[in-house]
């Protein structure tokens, strides 16, 4: 399998490989990457709020039936593999983007598997912030939305931040497996030289790139949650 990988033909390629598809692939990853994360945390954020404020001692309490109906969209959501997802969204793909297959379109399936996951990660930040401070914001006079906007959100912000970094690290991952379905990026370089082509180097040197790319988004997430948190100022 890996008997010619070294070998002088495998090296051109995989140099002429990073002068022409490579530079671009990488540009695609991250610009799928980059945008399916802020649409899915747009849809995310305001339902993992909910999830937490509408509970029934939360800060805006929803009734019972849409809470259930929230949590069983999310949980049914998250438990289909991404594969069989990029299939089922076809039609809203199509919808959308007027196509199923390049690069903007892999971003809808990328979406619609991110956001119940960004959902639960907000969920779980604002859990995580003090009580007490939200009921001294509601022992002032605040409002449910000055609440959770100047409150909530604020107070979870290191969290909210690291926790987006998890989520882009997985929607990286999943870029690279759209490749199967014909969106661009790192993901179809590696398939299309190791799987079709059996052109080994390449593939490696697009998996060692999507590695560094993970690294470069955990980098600045870390350090951005980092400057962010008060506890760790003065």
């Amino acid at each position: 399998m890996y008997k010619n990988i070294f070998s002088p033909e495998s090296i051109a390629e995989a140099v002429e490989a990073l002068q022409t598809g490579i530079p671009f692939a990488i540009w695609e990853t991250f610009y799928v990457t980059v945008v399916a994360t802020l649409l899915a945390l747009v849809l995310g954020l305001p339902l993992g709020v909910l999830l937490v404020a509408g509970e029934k001692n939360g800060v805006l309490p929803l009734p019972a039936w849409l809470l259930s109906v929230l949590n069983t969209v999310i949980n049914l959501l998250r438990s289909i593999p991404f594969l069989i997802l990029m299939i089922m969204v076809f039609p809203l793909s199509r919808l959308l983007i007027g196509t199923t297959v390049g690069t903007t379109a892999t971003i809808v399936p990328l979406v619609v598997a991110a956001f119940p996951f960004i959902a639960r990660l907000v969920e779980g930040s604002l859990r995580e912030v003090d009580p007490n401070i939200i009921e001294a914001a509601q022992s002032m006079g605040a409002t449910p939305l000055q609440i959770i906007c100047k409150v909530m959100i604020p107070e979870s912000v290191p969290g909210l931040i690291s926790n987006v970094t998890i989520a882009l690290t997985t929607i990286l991952g999943y870029s690279a497996m759209s490749g199967i379905i014909g969106g661009g990026g790192l993901g179809k370089i590696a398939i299309d030289y190791g799987y079709y082509r059996y052109k080994y180097l390449v593939m490696y040197i697009a998996v060692i790139l999507l590695i560094i790319l993970v690294q470069v988004f955990q980098s600045v997430g870390t350090k951005l949650s980092v400057k962010s948190d008060k506890r760790l100022k003065g």
